[in-house]
């Protein structure tokens, strides 16, 4: 990874997503559904484990828990969002907004986990 400032970042995420994210050489997160109007990448792997496993495998028989890095410079103009307890903590980032996170991810989408 290079030496520019970057924020540790996961995601929780279920078979159809992790294959797009594979087809993209692990570099891209695929555009979210119509349905889907904000990506919410969380900042523990605690919290990714636990929705990958709590939700992820409820509904859809596996769930998988990403790590990747997005420069500092890009991640400012959002807030970190409190959805929960002390350690419940995720980005909020419209789906209008997802190509320009991507072009800012340095180095892999790497899958830490995987829950059946």
């Amino acid at each position: 990874m290079s030496e520019e400032e970057t924020v540790e970042l996961w995601r929780p995420t279920g078979p159809e997503e992790i294959e797009l994210v594979r087809a993209s050489g692990s570099r891209r997160w695929p555009p979210r559904l119509p349905d889907q109007p904000i990506f919410y990448p969380v900042l523990n792997e605690d919290y990714a484990t636990r929705i990958a496993r709590e939700w992820n495998v409820k509904a859809s028989g596996v769930g998988y828990v990403t790590r990747f890095h997005v420069r500092t410079a890009f991640l400012d103009r959002y807030d970190v969002q409190q959805v929960g307890g002390e350690t419940i903590l995720e980005y909020w980032i419209p789906a209008e907004d997802l190509e320009e996170m991507n072009d800012n991810i340095v180095g892999l989408i790497e899958e830490v986990a995987r829950f059946d």
